[in-house]
């Protein structure tokens, strides 16, 4: 999404600071390319969401706060992040900002992938790219397609990852910048190598390197070290270490991961070993084990020793061979061991932050509940009828809302108990919410006002409906309550206008609801006008 298109909800009117523009702007610049010095990228963030805050630029003062999450972990404050994530999440759902909903739920998938739930990785995935608006351009829906390829691959649908790798690629066509199409192609490689399919990661790996050719790009040393697996699956040794030494030279020129280099230099000692080069094949892997003991790459380190096995056994050192070969298992099983344990505590982590929000969405939901009814409440009314309103108007779709009144409601509190006309009024609810229409709601708006919203039917249609809950009222027991006093209750309806305000909807049903009053009671008045309209819209509701 655009700077502008995506600060269009931190102002009431179309005129966006341009201060906004500017740090909208520089969030997406920010949002991209995390590997560029992520202490700075964090850092800046914190910067811009001071100003955003101070400019009362609520928007970017979120965005500027998953970016430190994302960097939080990244750097593994896995708690601190994933709550911080989950809070611009509902912060996001709250003011229906689809764009934070979608990135807040990428980088949740990221954070459960690390802890090996591919399963939650591809549930926000999915969520992530649903939430996307159709206005956000290619070039930012790119990495939510990408992520959700990748998921695929991960949970062993490949045929379904090809289609999102394919679209992905459509949308980087977009781009001015070739790191874009990059990304996909190399991810697409590495999804079909995981797939254990060399020879078609290898038809995407010789698009790569077109694509690079024709923009005069240089592929940046993770892209090769893609190259090089892929060739050492195919069995071409000599190509996949001429590749890797590409790489390994090009590391210092670009922003990697901590752990790129002994990945690289891993790669490197198994194609030397795969030609017969043993020496070499050795010198590298000690250096590689070198690297790894001075920086801490414990899972590496492993697989170091693993490919160490293979050394001594290429040479004929069985004997060592096999005891290194042992040193491997037991190495193995304390990485997985110590990562159970990390998973666990990190897990644990997890649990209370979702703890916390299922207890934040209680308490939000209970806000947005009348007490005695159960039914919605006004503050449920104002946050959902208006959005209601301009979908209708998008689809042209009827919307009703439809006023209800009870009749001589304080007889009842008079001349029986005030705890009677709690009763009723909860009976009502409860019929009312069995009557609800799918796709609509009923809420308490005060006293014995209630509201029932209805979409999909034409004007005739609502009225027959409006007029069965209105005999369903009148018609119920009322006896074992109220004794010989009736309840019933007068409705009046209108419907939504195109660009007509919730005010608006409302004071209409209000003025038909007065005329059901005036009129006798205990019957429906629908506006004549919206009959007609709707009469011609149509409808596909019984």
């Amino acid at each position: 999404m655009t700077g502008t298109a995506l600060m269009r909800t931190a102002a009431d009117s179309a005129a966006v600071p341009a201060a906004f523009v500017a740090r909208a702007a520089e969030l997406d610049d920010l949002e991209d390319w995390v590997g560029r010095d992520p202490a700075g990228r964090s850092a800046r963030a914190v910067e811009i969401e001071q100003d955003a805050a101070a400019d009362g630029d609520a928007v970017s003062q979120m965005r500027a706060r998953l970016i430190q999450a994302d960097a939080a972990e990244r750097s593994g404050e896995l708690k601190a992040a994933a709550e911080a994530m989950w809070l611009i999440n509902e912060w996001a759902h709250a003011r229906g900002n689809r764009y934070l909903i979608a990135r807040s739920h990428l980088l949740l998938g990221r954070t459960y992938r690390n802890l090996g739930d591919v399963a939650a990785l591809l549930e926000h995935a999915v969520a992530a790219v649903e939430a996307l608006e159709d206005t956000v351009p290619p070039r930012r829906r790119l990495p939510y397609v990408v992520k959700y390829a990748d998921a695929l691959t991960e949970t062993g649908s490949i045929e379904a990852a090809r289609e999102r790798y394919r679209q992905a690629e459509e949308l980087a066509r977009h781009s001015t910048d070739i790191r874009d199409r990059m990304l996909v192609l190399n991810n697409h490689a590495y999804a079909e190598s995981l797939a254990g399919e060399p020879e078609r990661a290898w038809d995407v790996v010789r698009r790569m390197r077109a694509t690079a050719a024709a923009n005069n790009h240089r592929l940046d040393p993770n892209d090769l070290d893609t190259v090089a697996s892929v060739q050492i699956a195919l069995g071409h040794y000599d190509d996949a270490e001429q590749t890797i030494l590409v790489a390994i030279s090009g590391y210092p020129d670009g922003p990697q991961e901590a752990d790129s280099l002994p990945e690289f230099l891993l790669t490197l000692a198994t194609t030397r070993r795969m030609q017969g080069d043993l020496p070499n094949a050795q010198d590298t892997l000690n250096t590689c084990r070198d690297q790894c003991e001075a920086h801490g790459h414990g899972e590496i380190l492993v697989r170091v020793m693993q490919e160490q096995a293979e050394l001594y056994a290429a040479a004929g050192d069985f004997a060592n061979a096999f005891a290194e070969h042992k040193r491997f298992h037991t190495a193995e099983k304390e990485v997985i061991s110590a990562a159970r344990e990390a998973q666990a505590r990190s897990r644990q982590a997890l649990f209370e932050v979702n703890e916390a929000r299922e207890e934040a969405e209680q308490f939000r939901e209970q806000a947005r509940r009348d007490p005695l009814t159960g039914l919605r409440n006004r503050r449920y009314v104002d946050e959902q009828l208006p959005g209601m309103i301009e979908q209708a108007a998008r689809t042209g779709a009827p919307l009703w809302a439809a006023l209800l009144d009870l009749d001589h409601f304080k007889r009842v509190n008079d001349q029986c108990t005030h705890e009677v006309g709690d009763r009723v009024l909860i009976e009502v609810a409860r019929l009312l919410i069995d009557a609800a229409p799918v796709g609509g709601f009923a809420a308490r708006l005060g006293g014995e006002e209630f509201l029932l919203v209805v979409g999909g039917m034409d004007g005739e249609q609502v009225a027959g409906y409006l007029d069965r809950v209105r005999a369903g009222i009148a018609g119920h027991p009322w006896g074992p309550v109220t004794g010989e006093l009736p309840v019933t209750v007068s409705i009046g309806a209108d419907a939504a206008m195109p660009g007509s305000s919730q005010a608006e909807l409302l004071a209409g049903a209000d003025a038909q609801l007065y005329e059901a009053k005036r009129t006798g009671r205990d019957r429906v008045c629908v506006d004549a006008g919206a009959v007609e309209r709707t009469r011609r819209v149509g409808s596909g509701r019984g």
